[in-house]
Formats: structure tokens, C-alpha cells, sequence
């Protein structure tokens, strides 16, 4: 992780070195400032109050100004490595970074002041120009906001005049920060020689500025509808390469120690889009058809090594699937990805500078798990879903970044589809992700896809939209609005949305009449805007209650604490089926119950609703169908599909978390996994246990219900076992997660066969440490379940192998399951390791804390540690870290502590208040389900 300001131990004998560097790169910057300022006249530098006292009537930027085109000069001073000279120690480190910019933008508005953004920085020497008359306006005053606005406010002698064109000059100065802004990143390159040795130590930087960071690098209008065209040049070191959103115009070497990099215009964009990254990186190229040159950049040891091969052969797959779906080829001539040590998003998609942590985008032959490359696919088929979906077309206003992100995961799932179909991972994606929303979506804590624009203006609540609902609700709706009015139809729609916005601004309704425009056309009468509206204007999602014996249906706001008041209804479309699924949906129109005629059971057959899980929303049944169901699973499972299977059981567990059926409903959904070997329904069963785990694992039900698992997984374990002995995988891609699903099973609940399977694996890897023969696939597993069955030797072995790899798979690997240990020292001693940034890098902190919280011997030890250092572990996500360490909450003692900390520290997001709801729904219902759930678990063990 990167140090802030001191690398080298011999401060004192390097200031000389230092001074003269610097001196020498800030001569280089005032040629360049005085070459743009010297027509300008500026006024004198004026005075820059901490505080204002007359604050703008909102807290977003007033639209009386139009950006169009930036001139940005950036030059970051940090070093790409430390070097030593004969007889001096290396030069002191700097984060800092300086420069200038000119945005030239129209007025609409007459105004004597120009509000922008900036954060962070110290500004200078404004100087205002009319382009029409070329006549310099005087400022008379520059203030400050440091308060949630950001805002930069530049008082002017004179107005701007509506329909007058302007531009703005500001020189600046910022620091280079830890992954938010521009920020520095470190690796090392070769191996240190000994312990201390700083020789392989680099450094890069690089920016991160979604959703609100560009000001915190540039004075901006810092809006997403605020687009503009940007020009850039950057001053970097010599022997480094600079990376920008376009293409390089020219490099020139300006003197030994500095070189200046010119872009191309990027295309017309929002801020947050703007990117560049310095560094020693070396890249890959994609093989294409020559019209986008396309290169993937990495580490040099793992260009070398082929780490970046994966990457680069399918991102010009991937491109070129998009363009032929939407009509509209990619905007540029070069597309650039990188692979970052340290990031604090898994990706982000910036215009033709693609950042990913590079644990998300490299991959080892022979070390990474063959299932790796579904990440690596999934993640690059999102990013670039984006250059489309949220750069092309973009959202009016963070309340709506569902346009982006639920479009970009909804897309992905075809796109990974068709560059590599053997995966066969649409179903399990669709799945995935709406258990993942439905999940946050049955609280009542939740918020619409699209709220109120002024309910989304503080800092807080923007960051707080990147959440499930945005992701993953939105790609479901849109799942299910392209099966209501069919693929083909609204792909047409999706077509006219992105040619007739190219470049501009939307919101969902102009999303809704083009799709209404192609349903028209093709002869539809659906009223998309009427129907959809009720799925992203309020939150939530509904349970649909079906009679088959009468055909009585009815649907009610689904929420896991049902005494919450809810009015909320839904257009409802209902595929359904018995032994054949019928061709058009049923609809619900209203909160009244209704008689259907197809959903009565004529001959006692059964009847299944949401065939294929296309609609969002759960279904409950009279006792009577659920019993024909469940027996339908248990003899012949086939007739039911194999995406309803999964459905069927997370429907009946989460409806009995809801106390909407008996508990003992959704445990007998299970019985029929003795004889199941597809992965959807047995992560559907697993996932859904999780939470009887963490509820009972510190009671008398874990016994019980560790035995009941271990007979219904020796089937599966059994299946796969040959396979799984001589450490080999299945051919079958789904079989392969089945394998690590039956592998976790079996060994978590006591399964002796696997248990020892495990611990020989390890043994023999720690025996002959330099061979690790363990397949790829299994070493998290089998990392995770010999850890946690060993002690010392075995926790110190896999944190060595962690110090020492180079390769971020295994390395990922193995921090997870360094976690895994049940021993409170070696615990208490990892979570110490989080706050060294040497150890785990600061990215890491969050999700490194939330497993050692899963684990039942660290969950208290996790609460404890973040509470007492709350300042340092929140820096990456602590949304998640919340959500993460509370899971096992379920006592009053529990919620009287979590609401004492939210107090403590002010949080007053979000996420807290959905820790708090789901804490309170949980231990109601373990004061109400423990006892049959207990009663259960020994009937059925105590054959």
C-alpha cells in the first residue's frame, strides 16, 4: 500500500536531491502556465476565505453555465521507484500533484459568479475570459465551500451575459491520495533481496473518480449531465508511459527528468469518466480487426509471464458482441485496460481507460482456478457494456444510475453467453443476482431504483445508490421487461434509446418511450411506462399468493418484518405452468384478489408460477400445491425447471424468514438434494442455510443441522469424489461449482472423508512447499477447510505462501482463508495485520475483516476490532463492513450495541439503518422458529 509522504529511512541526505527535482519539474510546469496565461492579463491572486457565509440557494450546481471543452495540464511529482546513487540514499518521495486547466463553457443565464466544483485542492490565479469579445471579466473575489457542495465560487467584476461564450483558467494543487482521486498504488517488481530491501518497491498513480472525484483532481463542473470534451496533457517522468481516456497525440522528452504526454479530444463526457494513469506498466494486445487498437497493461513480471493473455483474447470478442447487438460501433480508435494493484471499485469502466484490481483481471495457467475466467469474463463484459450503457448514454443524476449499472450487469449475462458458451453461466448470473436483490429489496429500509432526485444529493446518499437495488434490481426489471414484451422487441428499443441519447443525458422515461416506440411497432399494446413505473418508483417487490384449488390470486408487498404497513401494489406478469408452460403471462393489475382460471388444479396436478424466474417477485402457494411440488422434486425432479428448482427452495425459506409459511416447509424443500447434482439448486439451498448457520451456530441447532447436511451432501460428494481424491475437476462447468459446493459442505459439517481429504492435500503441499499439487479450483476450499481443521504450523504456512506470491489469485486465495482458523489468537493476530498496509493493503481491509466476522470463533473479535479502530478499517467500503460484521446479530444485547456505535460515529447512511432492520427481524425470529427448527433437524437425524 502506498506510504503518504516518507519512503526513505535517510530523509535528511536526500532533501538536497528532492529540492533540486522538484525545482526542475516546477521550472518545466511555469513554461507551460506562462505560455497559456501570458495573453490573459491576469488579475492579482485574490484572497481565498476557509468558509462562506452566503451559501447558494441548493446544494446542487446552478445550470446557467454549459460546459463544453477543458484544457487540462496535469503533472504528478511521485516517483515510479525509488533509485539509489553511489554514495547518496534515493530520493525522498513526494504526493504531490500540480497543474492547470481552461474550461470553456456558453452562458444561458445572466450571472456575476461561476460555481464549480473542488475538493482538496488549492487553487490559484483565476483568470476569466470572453471568447466572443476576447476581453479578460475581473474577479473580484474566490471563495471555498468546504462544506458537502464542494462548490468553488468565483465572484466576477462583471456579468456574463446569457448566450455569451467564456472560459475559465485556474492553476491548482492537490495531493496524491489512498484510491479516491488520483491516487498512488504500489507493487513490487523481482523479488527483495533481504528483508528491508526497498530496491523492488514502484509506484504508480492513477485516478478513481466515480461518482463525485474529479474535483477532488481538477476544479470541474462535477455533474454527470455537465459533458464536456476533454483535452489533456500530461507531465510525467521519464521512462514512464501516461495513459489517458484518448489517444496519445505526441511524447516528447522535455529534460532527464520529465516528458510530456499530448491526448487526442476525448469524446463529449461526464467528469466522473476522466482518467489517466502514470506508470511503468508494460501491455498486451488484443487480436482485432485493426479498427480499435486494443491493449491490456499490467505489471511488467505479469505481461511477461502471460498473466494479461486471458484478458486481451476476449475483450475484442466482447467489443464486437456489442456492436453488432446495438448497431453502434465503439466510439473510439483505442481501448485500454489496466490492471491495478490497488483500486477501490473492482472496475471502473472510464472511456477508453478501463481500471480493474488486477485480481479481477489477470490470470495464471497452472495457479488460477479455471472458474477465475468466469470472473475475469463477467467483470470485462460489464466495464465494457459501459462504453455504451452510462458513457455513451448517461444518467440525468445519480438517482438513476440504475440506467447504468442495471443495464450494464443485465447485458453482460449475454455477452459472456456468447464468448464463451461452454461456461453455461446465464442461468446461474440471473439467479445470482436476483437473490442478491431480493435479499436487500424485502427490508423496509430499502429505496427505489429511481427515487426523487433531491432525495439523492448528499455525498452519502450518491455513494450510497451503488448498491444491490441498482445493480441487480435493475437488471431484473429489465429481464423482465424485455419477457414481457419479448428479447427481440426490446433490443429494438434499447437501439433507438442509445442512437436517439448518443452523447446526452437520460432518465428512465425517455428509457420507456423508446421501448414503447418498438412495442407500438411491433404491434404490442404493453403500457411500458405505466407498468414499469410501479417496479422502480417504490421500493420493493411483491408476493404473489396463489390458491390452486379456487384459482384465488392476490399480491402484498413481500417484507421480512411483515408487521411493517405496506399499501404497495405492482403490474404483475405471471407465466405459469403444470406439464407445459403457457404461452402468455397472466396479469395482476391491482392489490384485489382475483380468480384465474389457470391457476386452479383441475386433476390435482401442480401448478408452478414464474416459470424461469422472469418476473420479480416471490410466489407462495396453498399447503396442498406446495406438498405436489416438493414430492414432484423428490421423484423426478427434471419436470420442474431447473431455474424453478433453485427458486422453489429460496421462495419457501425466505417466505418462512417472512413468517408467511411454516419453517418446516422450507427444511423439507431440501430433502430432495440427496439426489440433485445441478449448482443452481444447491447454491440456492446453501445460501439459504447460511443464515440458519449464522443464527444457530452458537446454539444447540448447529449439531443437528450439521448432521442433517452431511447426509444429503454424501450424494453429491460421493458423485464427484474420484475427481476430487486426485485433486482433478469435472469437464462440465456447472459440475466444477457443484464440486466446491459439495467440498464446503462436506468438510464445514464434519464429513470425515473430506475432512481428511483435505488436511492430506494441504499436508502435502506444506511437506513439498515447492509443489503445490492441489488443483486450482479447489485450493480455496481446500486452503479454507485445512486451516480451519490445523493450528499454528498450518496458519503460519498459508500466511508465508501469502507474503510471498506474486500472483493475486492465490493470493486471494489464501487471505480468504487465512481466516478460516478457529483458534482467537491467530484471529485476534490477522485482524492486528489489517491495520499494517504492508500486510493487507488498504482495498483489502473490508473484505478481509468480513471473513474472519463469518467465522463463528471471529465474529465477536471482528465487532470489537472495527468499533475500536473505526477511523482506519472505514477508508474502503464500510457500507459492506457493517453489513458484513453485524450478519450474526440476533440479541437485544446486539442491536442496544450496534445502535450505540451508529451513535457514537454519526452514521447516519443507509446501511446502518438495514443492520439495525435486519437485526431486529432476526431475533424475532429466532425467538419464534428455534424451537421446531431444533425439533426438526433431530427428527429427521435420528434414523
Amino acid at each position: 500500500m502506498p506510504k503518504e509522504s516518507v519512503i526513505s529511512k535517510a530523509f535528511a541526505a536526500t532533501f538536497v536531491i528532492l529540492t533540486v527535482s522538484v525545482i526542475a519539474g516546477i521550472v518545466v510546469m511555469s513554461i507551460f502556465y506562462k505560455t497559456e496565461i501570458a495573453t490573459m492579463n491576469p488579475t492579482p491572486r485574490p484572497t481565498f476565505p476557509s468558509t462562506t457565509t452566503s451559501l447558494p440557494p441548493v446544494i446542487r450546481l446552478p445550470k446557467n453555465l454549459i460546459p463544453q471543452r477543458y484544457k487540462v495540464l496535469i503533472q504528478p511529482h511521485l516517483y515510479t521507484r525509488i533509485t539509489e546513487v553511489v554514495n547518496v540514499t534515493s530520493p525522498n518521495q513526494t504526493m504531490v500533484f500540480t497543474g492547470n486547466s481552461t474550461v470553456s463553457f456558453h452562458c444561458v443565464q445572466g450571472t456575476r459568479a461561476i460555481y464549480l466544483n473542488s475538493m482538496d485542492l488549492t487553487v490559484s490565479d483565476p483568470v476569466v475570459m470572453n471568447k466572443d469579445t476576447n476581453e479578460r471579466i475581473g474577479v473580484s473575489s474566490v471563495k471555498n465551500h468546504e462544506d458537502e457542495t464542494n462548490f468553488l465560487e468565483i465572484q466576477l467584476n462583471d456579468a456574463l451575459a446569457a448566450g455569451g461564450n467564456y472560459s475559465l483558467f485556474l492553476a491548482f494543487k492537490g495531493k496524491i491520495r489512498n484510491l479516491h482521486g488520483m491516487f498512488v498504488s504500489t507493487y513490487d517488481e523481482g523479488s527483495p533481496a533481504y528483508e528491508g530491501d526497498e530496491s523492488t518497491e514502484r509506484f504508480l498513480t492513477a485516478t478513481h473518480l466515480e461518482p463525485i472525484d474529479a474535483r477532488k483532481v481538477f476544479p470541474c463542473f462535477d455533474e454527470p449531465d455537465m459533458k464536456a470534451v476533454f483535452v489533456v496533457t500530461i507531465i510525467h517522468r521519464r521512462n514512464t508511459i501516461a495513459l489517458g481516456n484518448a489517444d496519445i497525440r505526441e511524447s516528447n522528452i522535455i529534460d532527464d527528468d520529465w516528458q510530456i504526454t499530448f491526448f487526442q479530444p476525448t469524446p463529449k463526457m461526464s467528469t466522473y469518466l476522466f482518467a489517466f494513469a502514470v506508470s511503468e506498466f508494460t501491455s498486451t494486445n488484443s487480436p482485432t480487426d485493426g479498427r480499435v487498437n486494443i491493449k491490456t497493461y499490467a505489471r511488467p513480471d505479469a505481461t511477461a509471464a502471460g498473466h494479461t493473455k486471458y484478458a486481451a483474447n476476449i475483450t475484442g470478442k466482447i467489443l464486437k458482441f456489442y456492436e453488432s447487438r446495438y448497431g453502434i460501433d465503439y466510439e473510439q480508435k483505442k481501448l485500454t485496460q489496466i490492471a491495478m494493484p490497488d483500486l477501490a471499485a473492482g472496475a471502473m469502466e472510464n472511456w477508453g481507460l478501463v481500471t480493474y484490481q488486477e485480481g479481477s483481471l489477470l490470470y495464471e495457467e497452472g495457479v488460477s482456478s479455471l472458474l477465475h475466467k468466469e470472473v475475469i469474463a463477467s467483470l470485462i463484459a460489464h466495464e465494457l457494456a459501459h462504453q455504451w450503457f452510462g458513457n455513451l448514454v448517461t444518467m440525468k443524476w445519480w438517482n438513476e444510475v440504475w440506467l447504468n449499472e442495471g443495464f450494464a450487469t443485465y447485458v453482460s449475462f449475454f455477452a459472456v453467453d456468447h464468448v464463451e458458451p461452454t461456461f453455461q453461466l446465464k442461468e446461474a448470473h440471473i439467479m445470482s443476482n436476483l437473490h442478491a436483490a431480493f435479499e436487500q429489496d424485502a427490508l423496509a429500509s430499502s429505496h427505489p431504483l429511481s427515487p426523487p432526485q433531491e432525495d439523492i444529493e448528499k455525498i452519502y446518499e450518491i455513494y450510497e445508490m451503488f448498491d444491490a437495488i441498482t445493480y441487480c434490481k435493475g437488471a431484473a426489471v429489465l429481464r423482465m421487461l424485455a419477457d414481457i414484451v419479448t428479447e427481440r422487441v426490446f433490443t429494438k428499443g434499447i437501439k433507438m434509446y442509445l442512437s436517439d441519447f448518443s452523447y446526452k443525458n437520460t432518465d428512465q422515461n425517455d428509457l420507456w418511450e423508446c421501448i414503447q416506440k418498438a412495442e407500438y411497432e411491433d404491434g404490442g399494446h404493453t403500457e411500458v411506462a405505466t407498468v414499469m413505473n410501479t417496479w422502480t418508483k417504490q421500493i420493493g417487490y411483491p408476493v404473489i399468493t396463489i390458491n390452486t384449488t379456487n384459482g384465488e390470486v392476490y399480491q402484498k408487498h413481500f417484507l421480512f418484518n411483515q408487521s411493517s404497513e405496506s399499501s404497495l401494489w405492482w403490474y404483475v406478469p405471471i407465466r405459469v405452468m403444470s406439464n407445459t408452460p403457457k404461452s402468455s403471462p397472466v396479469w395482476l393489475v391491482s392489490s384485489d384478489t382475483v380468480t384465474k382460471d389457470e391457476f386452479i388444479s383441475k386433476s390435482g396436478e401442480w401448478i408452478l408460477a414464474n416459470v424461469n424466474c422472469a418476473g420479480y417477485y416471490r410466489v407462495n402457494y396453498n399447503p396442498e400445491n406446495w406438498e405436489r411440488l416438493l414430492t414432484q422434486m423428490e421423484t423426478n425432479r427434471h419436470q420442474i425447471p431447473l431455474m424453478n428448482r433453485g427458486q422453489l427452495v429460496d421462495d419457501a425459506f425466505n417466505l418462512a424468514r417472512a413468517k408467511l409459511v411454516e419453517v418446516t416447509l422450507a427444511l423439507n424443500s431440501t430433502r430432495f438434494l440427496r439426489n440433485e447434482r445441478e449448482f443452481i439448486p444447491w447454491e440456492s439451498t446453501v445460501r439459504n442455510l447460511e443464515y440458519f448457520v449464522l443464527m444457530f451456530d452458537r446454539s444447540e441447532v448447529y449439531g443437528p443441522m450439521q448432521a442433517y447436511l452431511c447426509e444429503q451432501v454424501k450424494g453429491l460428494y460421493n458423485f464427484l469424489r474420484n475427481d476430487t481424491d486426485n485433486s482433478q475437476v469435472p469437464k462440465d462447468h456447472s459440475l466444477q461449482h457443484s464440486q466446491i459446493t459439495a467440498i464446503e459442505v462436506a468438510c464445514s459439517n464434519g464429513l470425515p472423508e473430506c475432512l481428511v481429504m483435505a488436511t492430506k492435500m494441504f499436508a502435502n503441499w506444506m511437506n513439498t512447499s515447492s509443489t503445490n499439487k492441489i488443483h486450482p479450483n479447489l485450493r480455496s476450499v481446500i486452503y479454507c477447510q485445512a486451516v480451519a481443521a490445523g493450528g499454528r504450523e498450518e496458519w503460519e504456512f498459508a500466511w508465508n505462501r501469502f507474503q510471498n506470491s506474486s500472483d493475486t489469485s492465490e493470493k486471494d486465495q489464501l487471505r480468504q482463508a487465512l481466516s478460516c482458523t478457529k483458534k482467537i489468537w491467530l484471529l485476534n493476530r490477522y485482524l492486528e495485520y489489517t491495520l499494517n498496509p504492508e500486510k493487507i493493503r488498504l482495498m483489502d481491509v473490508a473484505s478481509t475483516i468480513n471473513y474472519i466476522a463469518k467465522n463463528v470463533a471471529g465474529q465477536a473479535l471482528a465487532w470489537n476490532f472495527i468499533r475500536a479502530h473505526w477511523e482506519y478499517v472505514s477508508q474502503g467500503d464500510a457500507v459492506m463492513l457493517i453489513e458484513g460484521v453485524t450478519r450474526r446479530f440476533s440479541t437485544q444485547f446486539e442491536l442496544d450495541e450496534l445502535k450505540r456505535f451508529a451513535m457514537d460515529y454519526n452514521l447516519l447512511g443507509r446501511g446502518v439503518h438495514q443492520a439495525i432492520e435486519q437485526t431486529q427481524v432476526n431475533i424475532q425470529w429466532v425467538s419464534e422458529n428455534k424451537d421446531s427448527i431444533l425439533e426438526w433437524f433431530e427428527s429427521e437425524t435420528a434414523l
